[in-house]
């Protein structure tokens, strides 16, 4: 069981060392465990997915006592920080974010948030994305985020134990006051229309161009999603497996090539 009070508690994120949801994640650890190590990118790593730095060397440069700013992806921070900055010692728990915007269905997959997480959990160590989702990036609510991320962590960490295998937990809170937010729901990936998040137009050189932006999303939530749960002011906390293999179809496949 990982204990928060004796935990060594690693941090990453995507949105960058300077964001503001790292500082309030480190200030949620802090009250979690008095050992708190952060490691993240130098620079905003948003939709960098599960991508590692392989055509440039890399390079971790210590911001203060116990924090590091790596020149590269989530995944490159966690990796540099459990097999360098870290080893012999690893950390008993990684915490990834908190993300300045939801990262829900599909957004798993393309996620750093999710990606940092990922990278702990191939490594056996267990992890945790967290996400603030909001509607006005002006006015993010990361008041939600404070009043109930140390919560859901210690309820998950409580309730995996074991820690399951192969599996990191996505945390997403509601866009609303801690008031508004009606609780937990442990849910499962939700699913959006893709490709409603292009726009196009002309650059001031006449150059055509695309612009790949938020997704879209309007109702029409699978009940049990972690969409749905967001849209009923909940915070979502899906258990994630990185095992993609689609198992019935493997097994019907046997018979034919075995």
């Amino acid at each position: 069981m990982v204990d928060t009070k004796l935990a060594r508690i690693l941090i990453s994120n995507d949105d960058g060392i300077d964001a503001p949801g790292i500082k309030l994640l480190e200030k949620i650890a802090r009250e979690l465990s008095p050992e708190v190590w952060v490691v993240a990118p130098e620079q905003e790593q948003s939709g960098a997915g599960h991508s590692l730095t392989t055509r440039r060397p890399l390079r971790m440069v210590e911001v203060c006592e116990r924090s590091y700013m790596v020149d590269g992806t989530p995944t490159d921070c966690v990796l540099l920080a459990l097999k360098r900055l870290l080893r012999g010692r690893p950390p008993t728990l990684v915490l990834s974010g908190i993300n300045s915007g939801g990262n829900l269905a599909e957004d798993i997959t393309y996620s750093g948030t999710c990606a940092a997480a990922m990278e702990a959990t191939l490594f056996g160590v267990p992890a945790i994305a967290l996400s603030q989702e909001y509607r006005d990036r002006g006015a993010i609510p990361w008041a939600a985020a404070e009043a109930f991320a140390a919560e859901a962590i210690r309820r998950i960490v409580t309730a995996a134990e074991p820690w399951p295998k192969d599996t990191f937990f996505n945390v997403n809170f509601p866009s609303t006051s801690p008031a508004g937010v009606r609780g937990f729901a442990v849910t499962h990936q939700g699913k959006r229309v893709l490709g409603d998040n292009l726009t196009e137009g002309t650059d001031p050189r006449g150059r055509h161009y695309y612009w790949i932006g938020p997704s879209n999303h309007q109702g029409g939530a699978t009940p049990g999603s972690d969409l749905a749960a967001l849209a009923d002011s909940r915070v979502s906390i899906t258990p994630v497996h990185l095992d993609l293999t689609n198992v019935p179809v493997a097994a019907a496949l046997r018979p034919v090539f075995e």
